[in-house]
């Protein structure tokens, strides 16, 4: 199964984070993108596959379309898709929570 946000083993992924000081001074030299437009590119990307699923079924229902299997597909795509963004929205929030919670 594809990764529909791109997270998994890709340029914005989790093997290419930084792995102490000098690693985050390596990375902001570099031409990656930032965390805000790899979560803005997710976000529009996540959008579109939902509003994709969405008009594959209002096609079934009105009859334009009548390949039931690929809506299921896009539908399960658009599920999976949205599932993994909120998995990673839990994750920075609870990073998040932890900071907050730290002593200074």
């Amino acid at each position: 199964m594809s990764d529909p946000l791109g997270l998994i083993g890709s340029a914005g992924g989790m093997n290419n984070m930084p792995s102490g000081a000098g690693g985050s001074a390596q990375n902001a030299n570099s031409n990656s993108p930032d965390f805000k437009a790899v979560l803005m590119g997710n976000l529009k990307e996540v959008n579109a596959l939902q509003q994709d699923a969405t008009r594959a079924a209002e096609d079934l229902v009105s009859g334009k379309r009548d390949d039931i299997e690929g809506v299921i597909a896009a539908t399960d795509k658009a599920d999976t898709a949205f599932k993994m963004l909120q998995a990673m929205r839990n994750q920075v929030m609870q990073a998040y929570d932890e900071v907050k919670q730290m002593r200074v």
